[in-house]
């Protein structure tokens, strides 16, 4: 099957599907491609491996590299498209929450969730080397910022609120890249650990992914002008992702961390200048189309990987037990850091927002791309179908559920 064939098939059936969820069921865009995309592996896979559907199916996603796919080709545009919605001026008045949950927040999680799944595998007696344990804790902590602002658009909460989980899930995703980076030179590099060496990546991967992205920012805002085609000031800032992602990548820098502060920046520079009101609507129109679209063939992708992922009844089990656990270990990484920076003087302005950021950190297909990334082993299998089920959970479950979380916690 040839490359086009294979993203023809992939991009009809995502369209087909976000139309009848539009049409009829009118569910968030994540979780209808994810369902939608789950009944139809199921359905395959009670057929059989050995159906001739299920096999096209397995043929086509053991065709795509998804790792590569999201990491390479659907984070950058992504993340952007996400950080030019995001009001920055309202993200400001909470830029230490947003800063402590995105740093100290996923390094604590990161942590305690690698403690947990290896104490819970040794307890078991299917022991887990600890550095995978906490290559697992760094790729489950962060919030996946693509499932996340995918719900909010059509929630009704609050706006402070919402600045504070979008600003998190966006800025934590990138730190949470970084961690697992880190951590992933740690566990495969043949020769001596060198901590101090591991350290120095992590600050010139984030330090200079947030530099490098306040002046792409910065240079693709210059270039933005109002007497100019409209066209092309689309296409100015497509090159800006593209060429700036790729760039970053090849400087050794964090590329979504700079692709969120760039998508900021020009945010903030189109909602500044009263010119620029009309190109601002074209803009914002052309890259939501964009992230409606790949949003639903990413989507739609992680509920294919069902059909690849090796399956074990005894690490479902341990899955399904590491949720509660992981849960908790989120309540805690955010209300701790909460509480401690300025939280007790302003519980009242919205008395559940821990319970809903807690509930609402959603993972996605960020943390599958990182568990696919793993060299091959019987470590990687058990890695990757805890991943699959955690996201699974998060996207159906917790995400179904926020709209009545939130409408309750509003009205008491």
């Amino acid at each position: 099957m040839n490359l086009y064939t294979l993203t023809a098939i992939i991009v009809t059936v995502a369209v087909s599907l976000a139309y009848i969820n539009a049409r009829f069921i009118r569910l968030p865009m994540a979780i209808a491609m994810m369902a939608g995309a789950l009944v139809l592996s199921m359905a395959l896979l009670v057929l059989g491996r050995d159906h001739p559907y299920a096999l096209l199916l397995m043929q086509a996603t053991r065709g795509i590299d998804f790792q590569h796919l999201l990491l390479n080709g659907l984070l950058g545009p992504l993340l952007f498209a996400g950080a030019l919605a995001v009001d920055l001026t309202t993200m400001h008045a909470r830029k230490w929450d947003v800063g402590i949950l995105a740093s100290i927040g996923t390094l604590v999680s990161t942590i305690l969730v690698g403690i947990a799944t290896f104490g819970l595998f040794t307890w078991i007696g299917y022991p887990l080397p600890w550095l995978f344990c906490l290559l697992f804790g760094a790729l489950i902590s962060p919030t996946d910022p693509i499932a996340v602002l995918s719900m909010f658009k059509n929630l009704k909460a609050p706006q402070n609120m919402s600045a504070l989980l979008e600003g998190e899930s966006l800025f934590n995703d990138g730190m949470g890249i970084v961690i697992f980076t880190s951590l992933y030179q740690l566990s495969f590099t043949h020769g001596p650990i060198n901590l101090g060496a591991t350290l120095l990546l992590f600050i010139h991967q984030t330090l200079g992914g947030l530099l490098f992205g306040l002046l792409l920012g910065w240079s693709t805002a210059k270039l933005i002008k109002p007497h100019l085609p409209l066209a092309l000031m689309f296409l100015v800032t497509l090159a800006s992702v593209m060429g700036g992602y790729t760039l970053a990548q090849y400087l050794g820098l964090s590329g979504p961390l700079a692709m969120v502060v760039a998508g900021m920046v020009v945010g903030y520079r189109l909602r500044q200048d009263n010119q620029l009101v009309h190109l601002r609507q074209h803009l914002w129109l052309h890259w939501e189309i964009i992230d409606e679209l790949l949003n639903a063939i990413l989507f739609l992708l992680v509920g294919f990987e069902l059909l690849v992922i090796p399956f074990n009844w005894q690490i479902l089990w341990l899955g399904l037990g590491l949720i509660p656990i992981i849960l908790i270990i989120r309540w805690l990484s955010v209300a701790l850091p909460l509480h401690m920076l300025r939280y007790p003087q302003k519980a009242s302005a919205f008395p559940y927002e821990i319970a809903v950021l807690t509930w609402g950190g959603l993972r996605g297909g960020l943390a599958i791309a990182l568990a696919l990334s793993l060299p091959e082993s019987h470590e990687r299998g058990v890695i990757l179908l805890l991943t699959y089920i955690v996201v699974a959970f998060a996207i159906l479950v917790q995400g179904l559920s926020m709209k009545k979380l939130i409408t309750l916690s509003l009205r008491t």
